[in-house]
């Protein structure tokens, strides 16, 4: 396989990836300890992932407990949840930081569906432009006569077949997300 096709392949793999990523932070009905993945805690002066600074766990479908390594930052985890987009209400009794996941409405559901379509799409133009590079770098292996036609054409074929491929996964973790957003 040619290293133009290897190349696009790997980037795609990570724009997929990326997807995933950014999906984890969008809030379901259920608890989940990615949610906090983006939260950010002030640790001595510094900004520490939430992660790293203290133990997630989830007991119960829609419970999340939060119990820092440090007691001394339960009001600094706090104040950095509220201050968050996830419009959660945490509450602490100087130990542990319970937060209680409600139910989503059917129009907060539909907000949802619609920030995880819009990133699905930036996701397909990334594929996309992946594949216009490929196609571009054929192009220009074969101007320098390092490709004939026929392998141009198969090259590009092939970067076709894989753009197609990715856009299909791309749509499957959108299916994926939507899916958990819309089930209680």
């Amino acid at each position: 396989m040619h290293n133009a096709i290897v190349s696009a392949e790997e980037r795609m793999k990570k724009t997929v990836a990326s997807l995933k990523e950014g999906f984890a932070s969008i809030r379901t009905g259920r608890a989940s300890a990615a949610l906090f993945d983006k939260i950010r805690v002030n640790y001595y002066g510094d900004k520490s992932p939430l992660n790293q600074v203290a133990n997630i766990t989830i007991p119960e479908a829609r419970l999340i407990v939060i119990q820092p390594w440090d007691k001394n930052l339960i009001g600094e985890i706090e104040k950095a949840i509220r201050a968050s987009e996830l419009s959660l209400n945490p509450s602490n009794d100087g130990k542990v930081i319970r937060i209680a996941i409600p139910p989503l409405t059917e129009q907060r559901r539909k907000e949802l569906v619609k920030v995880a379509k819009g990133q699905t799409e930036q996701s397909r133009v990334a594929v996309r432009n992946i594949r216009r590079d490929g196609n571009d770098e054929l192009k220009k292996l074969l101007k320098e006569g390092e490709l004939t036609e026929d392998e141009e054409s198969q090259a590009a074929d092939a970067l076709q077949k894989l753009t197609d491929a990715y856009i299909t996964k791309v749509n499957q973790v959108l299916e994926e997300k939507e899916k958990e957003i819309m089930e209680d």
